[in-house]
């Protein structure tokens, strides 16, 4: 079991979905979710099975408090993340990883700050991870606002509270994740960032490879140079929906 950390209670009566994303995560899925349901008792969780070949999604079902969607194949956590929005039941969302490095607990204080901010993501306070992997995120950090002018601190760190009504500001696209904020950001949403807990992956292995990341990156980052030139920028409340 992971060992929480000391986080406020959420004075917000809005009700929140939570989504989690698990590819190949047979041995951290339990305790994530117990974990998730511990401290959001409230929350609606929905776990998007990434197409695993292990016993992820069979894991899962054992939850009858546990939304589950599940795809036929691996399509990737930018798909996972962005299907588990669409199929959320409330307004007020919260993305956060499979994986058990990032802490439930830390998801009160952002949807608290969600009454101050449009957008809210964390940043991870202490990282637990590698040297090289710190190194390369600092790169891909400064490379990419170098190229999208965004404000964030730290793109990787998937804990996030996002409203449903602006997935509408969101392209799909491999890894998508990354560049999130960079296209809320940029349709004029407001961003609070926040210091969160990360703990050490306990269990299994990292489903990313710092070279596929930083070849895959290149295009990506090309792609969204050109796409937030040619984004429209919306109005609040636009474009509307009959």
């Amino acid at each position: 079991m992971f060992i929480t950390s000391q986080a406020g209670k959420s004075e917000s009566l809005e009700p929140i979905s939570i989504v989690i994303p698990f590819y190949n995560e047979e041995d951290n899925v339990e305790a994530v979710l117990y974990e998730t349901r511990l401290t959001n008792p409230y929350a609606e969780i929905i776990a998007v099975n990434d197409g695993s070949r292990d016993t992820t999604e069979a894991l899962i079902k054992k939850f009858s408090d546990v939304r589950l969607v599940s795809f036929p194949k691996n399509l990737g956590q930018s798909a996972a993340l962005y299907a588990g929005l669409l199929s959320a039941s409330h307004d007020l969302c919260v993305l956060m990883d499979g994986d058990g490095q990032n802490d439930p607990a830390d998801i009160p204080m952002l949807v608290d700050q969600a009454k101050n901010y449009q957008v809210v993501c964390g940043y991870r306070r202490e990282r637990k991870d590698s040297w090289q992997v710190k190194l390369a995120s600092k790169i891909a950090n400064k490379s990419r606002k170098l190229f999208t002018g965004d404000t964030v601190r730290d793109a990787g760190c998937t804990l996030k509270v996002i409203r449903k009504e602006y997935v509408r500001f969101l392209i799909p696209f491999n890894e998508m994740q990354c560049y999130m904020i960079a296209m809320l950001e940029h349709a004029g949403l407001s961003l609070g960032q926040f210091p969160v807990n990360h703990r050490p992956r306990r269990f299994g292995n990292s489903n990313y490879t710092i070279l596929r990341r930083a070849w895959r990156g290149i295009w990506d980052l090309l792609g969204m140079a050109w796409l937030l030139q040619r984004q429209i920028c919306w109005p609040p409340h636009y474009p509307k929906h009959e």
